[in-house]
């Protein structure tokens, strides 16, 4: 081979190694900051992962708010109807969190099955269900997890 097409064959090389390892580098940085939504029967049948940052969301069930009279923590109950998972949080909640309302939740699952919120998002108006949330009323029905350990069935909501 001649010494002209090992020098290029050198920098082609380098340069596939340099963008390689850019590529690397970029998939590693988006990967924390990937936040997978996860409904409550998907909670339930064990795909959400302990410790990382997901969105968990549904419809909050009707008397299911109990807020702390000396902080600001509160709990709710949140369901794609087949399932319902506990949410806490604390601080303030958004002017349209309401009861039969859908919201979405960003936190961690913690070992005891609770799902503890960073921060919750309500939805802006009357027809507005937040993507995540309505696949997952569409779909929860049909996925057929009854049973699972973590999580209890959904309440009546009326």
């Amino acid at each position: 081979m001649h010494s002209a097409r090992k020098k290029r064959l050198l920098v082609v090389i380098v340069i596939l190694m340099i963008l390689s390892a850019a590529t690397g580098l970029v998939l590693y940085a988006l990967q924390q900051n990937i936040n997978l939504f996860f409904s409550p029967t998907q909670i339930a049948a064990g795909e959400a992962p302990q410790h990382a940052v997901i969105r968990a969301g549904g419809v909050v069930v009707n008397g299911s708010v109990k807020r702390d009279t000396q902080t600001l923590a509160v709990s709710f109950d949140v369901t794609d109807y087949q399932y319902a998972i506990t949410i806490e949080y604390k601080g303030i909640l958004p002017d349209l969190f309401r009861e039969g309302q859908g919201i979405v939740a960003q936190g961690k699952m913690r070992a005891d099955g609770v799902f503890e919120a960073t921060q919750v998002l309500a939805k802006h108006d009357e027809e507005y269900m937040p993507p995540e949330v309505s696949a997952a009323l569409k779909n929860a029905p049909t996925k057929g997890v009854m049973g699972a350990s973590s999580a209890k069935p959904a309440p009546s909501l009326y």
